[in-house]
């Protein structure tokens, strides 16, 4: 994503259970909105403009700790230079809000208490699913 004069290379993975091209096109587009419009960075959040895989409530994305790795994988040497690689993560849009009204911190608390499957796309909202459970 960063242009090769940048000290420290920013780099984003997505996770998905299946390979589709509209991968490719959605990295592609959020780099290109990285280096024309407003640089990227962890906590910040994307529209992805559709929904994540077919049916997916998930048409967010947010730039997140690479959590279900190894630490070292965010900050990472290649060929001499810094690359800091980070998780886009799909999110819904109550995911989102959620986000923009109680911080990062308290919807990766929820996360982490929902132990959601990141993987599927038609997961519910954990903001959904924390609001229905006592």
């Amino acid at each position: 994503m960063a242009l090769h004069t940048e000290a420290v290379s920013l780099e984003l993975f997505l996770l998905s259970p299946c390979q589709a091209e509209e991968h490719v096109e959605l990295l592609t587009a959020i780099a290109h909105f990285h280096q024309t419009g407003a640089r990227l960075d962890l906590g910040h959040t994307v529209n992805f403009g559709r929904p994540w895989l077919k049916d997916s409530r998930c048409s967010f994305g947010l730039i997140s700790l690479p959590y279900p790795f190894d630490p070292a994988l965010e900050n990472a040497s290649i060929v001499g230079k810094r690359v800091r690689a980070l998780w886009l993560l799909p999110i819904t849009s109550d995911e989102r809000s959620f986000k923009g009204s109680s911080g990062l911190s308290a919807l990766e608390t929820l996360f982490e208490q929902r132990q959601f499957n990141y993987l599927d796309p038609l997961r519910r909202s954990v903001v959904e699913m924390a609001h229905s459970s006592p």
